[in-house]
């Protein structure tokens, strides 16, 4: 009697299995691995399969077709997932399309091909968004000067840039590491690969890389920049009618009008900043408030905005969590003055009572941008030369979530963004 109750209990299994369409990845508190969540969504992608993003739905679930190699790939990565009867899947959808409800449905069209900025050397410090992509098993290419420079960017979907400094002045580490020998190196390296790609400045190049990055996302690339990239790169950008390296940097001495002379129109997120031209101190401006800041770490979490699915579903993608309390990290370039950001941007994450912004995104042309204030946001301060954050200890960030939000962004069939 007991081992018919036991077959007639595999059968109901088997014939709910054999009538189920949908595989459920929730993303909320019940995820056992948020951020490999996102590579079965990405493999998914890969192997021509469908897709969707349930938006602001138990904390950005993903729904797709049912399919065995799926369900085995969620096993192997130790994700989460519910496997639903086609009509549980449709009710699901119809909660999601009432208007009554901040949540919206978005297919996936198709994985994005992805490219970090980031040199061959290997430098004294990490890269979270190098770390988080190995370990969700989402494939990448390493790309820098010579490859953006001969017009292999134009390969790629979706941008990363790495812990860089686009002024030519090495990250301003001039003072505490010149006598480095990675610091040496990293000088001598960046000096020839700008002779050999033409150009008698390191500063000269970086800014033609910018340029053309520029360019990229105007044509409707996708960037993403965490730390010293971001406000670097704006700098870079404003400089291009003058010189702001002293002679350590580039062997002669920089423009005493040098404020005067930046050009905002160029830039991606901020204005009126202020440049600290003393390259003694580690700071490139006031566009970063990592000098300023009166923030204990206990006290250090940011908030993500909540917007509208159906309406604005860009910034909605974005914010995509299991919470909207994000435990604060630091960087060379921590958190973003709020003083000088453009009108125009999108201020997703924000330490209200200090005065400042640690998510920003915005337009340009045809493509988007997205800065992240930071370095690492399981590494609550990264000094040079620390061990990278192994994730296998994290595998519910929320401050990594927001990098892999990025990264399948670009895969989604969305509305323009509206502000």
């Amino acid at each position: 009697m007991k081992h018919r109750f036991f077959i007639l209990i595999w059968l109901l299994i088997f014939s709910f299995a054999g009538k189920s369409s949908s595989i459920l990845i929730p993303m909320d508190e019940s995820q056992s691995n948020h951020l490999k969540a996102y590579g079965i969504s990405y493999w998914v992608l890969q192997n021509n399969l469908e897709a969707r993003w349930l938006l602001n739905y138990r904390g950005g679930s993903f729904m797709m077709d049912f399919h065995p190699e799926i369900e085995s790939e969620c096993v192997i990565r130790d994700v989460k997932y519910e496997i639903i009867a086609d009509v549980q899947a449709q009710q699901i959808l119809s909660d999601i399309a009432s208007n009554d409800v901040n949540m919206d449905a978005l297919k996936l069209e198709k994985a994005p091909k992805i490219a970090v900025y980031s040199p061959k050397d290997k430098l004294p410090w990490d890269d979270a968004v190098t770390l988080v992509l190995t370990y969700a098993e989402i494939p990448y290419d390493i790309i820098y000067d010579e490859e953006i420079v001969r017009g292999d960017l134009s390969k790629y979907d979706w941008l990363h840039l790495h812990h860089e400094d686009f002024t030519g002045q090495y990250g301003k580490f001039y003072a505490a590491y010149q006598h480095m020998a990675w610091y040496r190196n990293q000088v001598q390296n960046a000096e020839d690969e700008a002779t050999k790609l033409g150009f008698s400045k390191v500063s000269q190049l970086k800014l033609f890389v910018a340029q053309t990055i520029r360019n990229y996302v105007s044509k409707g690339g996708f960037l993403f920049a965490m730390c010293s990239a971001t406000d670097s790169y704006d700098i870079a950008i404003a400089s291009n009618n003058t010189d702001i390296c002293g002679p350590m940097f580039d062997g002669d001495p920089a423009d005493a009008h040098m404020q005067e002379k930046l050009d905002f129109t160029q830039t991606f997120a901020f204005r009126n900043f202020t440049l600290n031209p003393n390259p003694f101190e580690y700071e490139f401006s006031d566009i970063d408030v990592t000098n300023s800041r009166k923030v204990a770490e206990e006290e250090d979490f940011f908030t993500l905005f909540e917007f509208s699915a159906k309406w604005d579903p860009v910034p909605t993608m974005l914010c995509q969590n299991h919470t909207s309390i994000i435990k604060g990290f630091m960087g060379q370039t921590t958190a973003f003055n709020k003083n000088v950001i453009k009108p125009g941007v999108l201020i997703m994450g924000e330490l209200k009572t200090a005065g400042e912004a640690r998510y920003i995104h915005g337009e340009l042309g045809n493509g988007t941008w997205t800065f992240y204030g930071g370095h690492d946001p399981e590494d609550y301060r990264h000094f040079v030369g620390d061990e990278p954050t192994t994730l296998e200890l994290h595998p519910n960030s929320p401050g990594y979530r927001l990098i892999l939000n990025n990264v399948l962004f670009p895969a989604a069939k969305k509305k323009k963004l509206k502000t």
